[in-house]
């Protein structure tokens, strides 16, 4: 079955390569949509979208943006007219998936719209800064960064090639057809290596009683994930029991999900299950890289390139406070669960963060912080004991059921 790719990019200034990806595609069978965003000299070929259109889109005229002949004035307008654009134009059925070529500029502004589209639209960026850290560039989306290996200044012995397997990836992606599965209503789950035993249960009765569970590791980039997720509208529940990020935030550790953790299903109105899980540790890398600051902490070598070290009551005084306000926004059911033997395997009787004080600082100040609206759950077990994973997947059954006959929920679905 043919299908349309949408091709963004310069025409001024990479017109040639774009020509050729073009042919590329239309030599497997498939359209070319290609969306110019150009500024200053003329496209190589005629696009379908014009660099006009493209600008207006970002509510400035492109003939007043050439005349500046500001650069990065006219790569951010184009980022923010590809970004209203793009989704747009998917929407209206004009294109199955999207590729770009560029530098830092030109894949700047082809993710901007590419973050835009819906999970699972084929998206292919061939880039001169994909194998360094392109986080800034894909965030949390599902866009395949290929290395342009030389610069994207030319056909040669080593663009051809590239540009040509790409050219057939995205072809390959458009084509395929994702086979149906039973698919059923999903609840997030947030899991640790430390709280692995606890999520294993819970899921594994979540799945018994119909619902399907996606889990995320909780190291940044899965915290985000979910995040984004719960905001698209995918889940109608989340068992959030390991909310360990936000000690990395507030710390300085290296897993860090940002300040918006928490906050998805939350503003959402999301049934949510929260607990305070692996709130005792702090992730750094291998153990030369640990700042001087926290000589003399207690610290625990989880493998040899993770460290953890143990939070002390005053930091979790203030996580209490943090994550109540954060669980305070909820305009849906939620409940907090609260393992009174430890938050992690480690942080158990005997164990190498056992600090008792350090997790009632945490309970004090998160009981003290919430809403008084907010049920808060306490149990004589360590987070992994069986007994604690089956009541926080009954909780978040019982969530969900109300959520699901909430006249506002309802209307929200």
């Amino acid at each position: 079955m043919q299908k349309t790719v949408a091709l963004l990019g310069s025409l001024d200034t990479k017109g040639p390569e774009y020509a050729f990806v073009k042919q590329c595609i239309e030599s497997r069978g498939h359209k070319v949509l290609t969306i110019d965003t150009g500024v200053l000299g003329p496209p190589y070929y005629q696009p379908e979208v014009s660099r006009r259109e493209v600008a207006a889109a970002a509510g400035v005229d492109i003939d007043e943006l050439a005349r500046q002949r500001d650069r990065g004035a006219a790569m951010a307008a184009m980022s923010r007219g590809a970004e209203k654009l793009a989704p747009e134009l998917y929407a209206a059925g004009r294109f199955d998936g999207i590729m770009a070529l560029g530098g830092g500029g030109g894949t700047s502004v082809a993710c901007a719209a590419m973050r835009a589209l819906p999970l699972g639209v084929p998206k292919v960026m061939v880039s001169t800064v994909a194998g360094g850290d392109v986080s800034g560039y894909v965030g949390v989306h599902d866009i395949v960064m290929i290395p342009a290996i030389v610069d994207v200044a030319g056909i040669n012995r080593i663009s051809r090639g590239v540009f040509a397997r790409a050219a057939g990836a995205i072809c390959g992606m458009v084509e395929t057809v994702v086979p149906p599965g039973e698919d059923r209503p999903l609840v997030a789950a947030t899991m640790f290596g430390n709280t692995t035993a606890c999520v294993a249960t819970a899921k594994a009765m979540l799945e018994q009683a119909g619902y399907e569970v996606l889990v995320f590791h909780a190291t940044g980039t899965g915290g985000r994930t979910m995040e984004n997720l719960i905001a698209a509208g995918m889940f109608v529940g989340v068992l959030d029991i390991t909310t360990t990020e936000w000690a990395d935030e507030l710390v300085g550790g290296v897993l860090s999900a940002g300040s918006q953790r928490l906050e998805a299903a939350a503003t959402a109105g999301v049934p949510a299950v929260v607990v305070p899980g692996c709130l005792d540790m702090v992730n750094f890398w291998a153990p030369d890289t640990v700042p001087s600051r926290f000589a003399g902490r207690r610290f625990y070598q989880h493998n040899p390139n993770i460290t953890l070290m143990r939070t002390t009551p005053e930091e979790n005084r203030q996580l209490g406070r943090i994550i109540a306000e954060k669980i305070n926004r909820s305009t849906g059911p939620v409940a907090v669960l609260l393992p009174l033997g430890g938050l992690s395997m480690i942080d158990s009787p005997g164990g190498p963060f056992w600090w008792p004080e350090a997790d009632e600082a945490l309970f004090q100040s998160l009981k003290s912080h919430l809403r008084s609206d907010i049920p808060v759950i306490q149990m004589q077990c360590n987070i992994n004991d069986a007994e604690f994973a089956r009541r926080c997947a009954e909780v978040m059954l019982e969530l969900i059921s109300r959520g699901a006959s909430c006249p506002s929920r309802a209307a929200k679905s």
